[in-house]
């Protein structure tokens, strides 16, 4: 199983198409068309800056997304781990909770992890009454359902369609997926529970890979940006 994000400005715009008459190998465009990616990572709390430094290590122009007009110029979106309650908060008080459920609504591809997959989720079980998620994926989340951060944990999992081994995974106050749609795919599970998840354009994972130095998960996405 892979992901299957596909770029709306790809297939859209014409932005990231292939020059006419071009001799390149398939890698070579395909190398090119994601260097003309261009990857918001929202920036309100949380760790946007180490998502910011592995989307720079995989080749595409990634930058911090504050505003509306930010938003607007994003071929994807990255959805940092912080405190979801916070995130949720600061959505509002910027104006961007908006413009960012109607980009989601029409097709916007978006990486969320750890309070990113919560802010996404159908419904969270134990969230703020004014804590409104965006319901982007249908998935049902417990916040802190693997504990605080002393019960934080590293796990090797197995990734569906990811090359190479698995992946170290870092969870940190992580969420638990409570319950998971019918339309969505499970990517990875830790002990039967699923920790990464896909549907459409939306990815979400419970843990933090932008902590570590592998960026494979990072470069799966943008892959799936190009079709």
């Amino acid at each position: 199983m892979t992901l299957t994000c596909a770029c709306p400005n790809a297939a859209g715009s014409g932005r990231l198409a292939p020059e006419p008459g071009s001799n390149q190998s398939s890698n070579d465009l395909n190398a090119n068309r994601q260097a003309r990616l261009r990857i918001g990572v929202l920036a309100l709390q949380g760790a946007f800056a180490r998502h910011v430094a592995s989307l720079n290590r995989c080749g595409v122009e990634a930058f911090e997304v504050r505003d509306a007009a930010q938003l607007a110029d994003c071929d994807a979106l990255v959805l940092p781990g912080g405190e979801s309650t916070t995130m949720s908060m600061l959505l509002d008080r910027s104006d961007l909770r908006a413009p960012l459920a109607a980009r989601l609504s029409d097709g916007l591809p978006v990486f969320g992890t750890c309070a990113g997959m919560i802010l996404l989720a159908e419904t969270i079980a134990d969230g703020r009454p004014d804590q409104m998620p965006l319901r982007a994926i249908d998935i049902d989340v417990r916040r802190n359902g693997y504990g605080r951060q002393l019960d934080s944990f590293e796990a090797d999992i197995d990734v569906a369609g990811l090359d190479d081994g698995p992946f170290r995974a870092v969870f940190i106050r992580a969420p638990v997926v409570t319950r998971v749609g019918p339309d969505v795919n499970i990517l990875a599970e830790v002990e039967g529970d699923a920790v990464m998840c896909s549907s459409g354009n939306v990815v979400v994972a419970s843990f933090h890979p932008e902590l570590t130095d592998d960026d494979r998960l990072h470069r799966l996405f943008l892959q799936s940006l190009l079709g």
